[in-house]
């Protein structure tokens, strides 16, 4: 099936949004690898109605003046994959859960590193909040849209009354990204485990 997509200009870079039939399928990032998300062909359509709409409530919601979204969302992946992703969708505005929490939430504490590789493969990133997931220690974990951005996200649902007035967040992120990424120099997690693991 070919899938439309639109491209739009964000506070946290150029999103692709990506729509099967009238329902969202897709928010891509930038820089987002080729493989994270498997969409057959894509088609430009700068006037499909559901990509239109995405793109207004997206900015509505980067100029800090929408908590919640309301559409149509198409999940393309594994029976496993959107219940974690269905999870995701519960999580409330201006609050987090670890990966373990949406293990047990969705009903198998022991899937701790399956929900963080199904969380780094969510296709409709920001509408289905896998940024509000992170580490049980408290740390942010990596992020198909970059740390930075995770932290920009985290930051305007904290109380940043919109992302276009943050210029001063960036520098407290590039700051903080530094220092996360020193402390995990020193205490760098197994092989296969956070860091490597949950990519989105």
């Amino acid at each position: 099936m070919t899938y439309a997509y639109k491209l739009m200009d964000s506070p946290v870079g150029q999103l692709k949004l990506v729509a099967r039939g009238d329902r969202l399928t897709a928010i891509l990032w930038e820089n987002d690898k080729p493989n994270r998300v498997r969409l057959d062909e894509l088609v430009l359509a700068d006037d499909r109605p559901i990509l239109l709409e995405t793109e207004r409530q997206l900015h509505e919601y980067f100029a800090g003046n929408r908590d919640a979204f309301d559409l149509a969302l198409d999940f393309q992946g594994t029976e496993f994959q959107k219940k974690v992703w269905a999870a995701l969708l519960t999580i409330p505005f201006g609050q987090t859960r670890t990966y373990a929490q949406i293990a047990a939430q969705i009903g198998n504490v022991n899937a701790v590193r399956a929900v963080g590789a199904a969380n780094g493969r969510n296709p409709i990133s920001i509408v289905a909040p896998c940024h509000r997931v992170i580490g049980a220690s408290g740390d942010l974990t990596g992020f198909a849209g970059g740390l930075a951005n995770k932290m920009l996200l985290l930051s305007l649902e904290a109380g940043q009354t919109s992302l276009e007035a943050g210029a001063d967040v960036q520098t407290q992120v590039t700051a903080a990204t530094t220092k996360a990424a020193a402390k995990r120099s020193r205490a760098a997690p197994p092989r296969g485990m956070q860091s490597s693991l949950f990519g989105n």
